[in-house]
């Protein structure tokens, strides 16, 4: 089964990241239904020194590059992947994408209506590649910002809610979609390096919540165990 990283920041990681797409990779391999492989157009990260995605400085420098792939991008949100995801689908013949997206569309680009619209955009061009597809999404964790920006914070609840509908009304036995369940203990002051993206803490725990979302939903994979 092949899986492809779909995200924005919190998914392509930084130069010397471990990256929650490593957990993944890592939780994957110890699962008994595989081969699992990983699929995507991308491996690099973000080199915060360059402002650019050109860094291949991952904390394991043993992570084999064919399991960095990913659709991932600093900056990048539901608004950027919905263009993208049809060609790079195709190309890459994914079974499954993992999505964390909308935290920067919300942040900086479309309110929380236009936010969903660009969700189920992206999914039209998916299935377009793929019918059969498989999807799971995780709902949009509000980061340090909404803390002190009640608006923002009210949008990005709207959209968790926008999603889950999302998710229910497109959900087919053809296409089947998931939605995760946020980790209920993540904390954004302890499990994110600068109250966004996740630490190694925080990257176990998004790895997590896909794992369960997969494992409860669709007998994929096995419960997670976070391993270092």
């Amino acid at each position: 089964m092949r899986f492809m990283f779909v995200g924005d920041s919190m998914t392509i990681g930084r130069a010397g990241d471990w990256t929650w797409r490593y957990r993944m990779w890592q939780h994957l391999g110890r699962c008994p239904d595989g081969p699992h492989e990983i699929v995507g157009p991308r491996t690099e990260l973000y080199d915060t020194t360059a402002d650019a995605p050109v860094s291949h400085a991952y904390a394991d420098p043993a992570f084999p590059a064919p399991a960095r792939r990913h659709l991932a991008g600093w900056g990048e949100g539901w608004l950027h992947m919905a263009p993208l995801i049809r060609e790079a689908l195709a190309a890459a013949e994914a079974d499954v994408l993992l999505i964390s997206l909308g935290l920067i569309d919300l942040g900086f680009y479309t309110d929380s209506g236009q936010t969903a619209a660009n969700v189920r955009d992206f999914l039209d061009q998916a299935r377009a590649a793929n019918p059969h597809v498989r999807a799971v999404m995780l709902p949009v964790i509000p980061n340090v910002r909404a803390e002190s920006d009640a608006p923002f914070a009210a949008e990005c609840d709207r959209f968790n809610d926008l999603l889950a509908k999302t998710v229910a009304d497109l959900d087919t036995a053809r296409s089947p979609l998931l939605l995760a369940s946020p980790p209920g203990d993540y904390d954004i002051h302890t499990d994110t390096y600068d109250g966004t993206h996740p630490g190694p803490s925080g990257e176990h725990k998004l790895a997590a919540a896909f794992a369960t979302a997969m494992h409860q939903g669709w007998g994929l994979g096995g419960p997670y165990a976070a391993v270092d």
